[in-house]
């Protein structure tokens, strides 16, 4: 068995999927969340965890790092626009109310980490980005019913785990 921690393998991998990946980041989220960042931190992901991962299967780890990181990003970035929103409301909400809304934050934060794949990046496309069920299902290369049933299971987790719809 081949060692991805072997540097010659490693660069091997590297040049065969950076290009690849980057392509993959840029026309699937956007060139506005820095694919080249996205790329960079994929890989540093796969060196820490060269040994568990084959060169058989870096490619696939390597698109499982960059969807999710950069869908916690765009998490990331909509829940700090809807603080930064509260912050500029002079007064019109209770610190109560912000302390309610940042702990609502942190769990639905944890409750979208916590879904599968698939259903979370339906879920994310859609309430994050804005984007159709048909869009989503063009990008996804799967049918426009089976993105509303992504959706609807990941709503559906995250209205019972939070008791209210996001």
């Amino acid at each position: 068995m081949s060692d991805v921690c072997k540097e010659e393998i490693f660069n091997s991998i590297y040049r065969k999927v950076s290009e690849e990946l980057h392509r993959f980041v840029y026309h699937r989220f956007g060139p506005g969340n820095n694919p080249p960042d996205i790329v960079q931190e994929a890989f540093l992901k796969l060196w820490d965890n060269c040994k568990k991962v084959t060169p058989e299967n870096a490619r696939a780890f390597l698109y499982k790092v960059a969807r999710n990181f950069t869908l916690n990003q765009i998490a990331k970035i909509n829940t700090e626009r809807r603080n930064a929103d509260y912050d500029d409301t002079s007064g019109t909400y209770s610190p109560q109310e912000i302390m309610e809304e940042n702990e609502f934050n942190q769990k639905l934060q944890l409750v979208l980490e916590s879904l599968p794949e698939k259903q979370k990046e339906a879920f994310m496309l859609n309430k994050v980005e804005g984007l159709k069920h048909r869009e989503i299902a063009e990008m996804l290369g799967i049918s426009q019913k089976a993105v509303e049933k992504r959706i609807y299971k990941a709503a559906a987790t995250v209205f019972k785990q939070l008791g209210r719809k996001i």
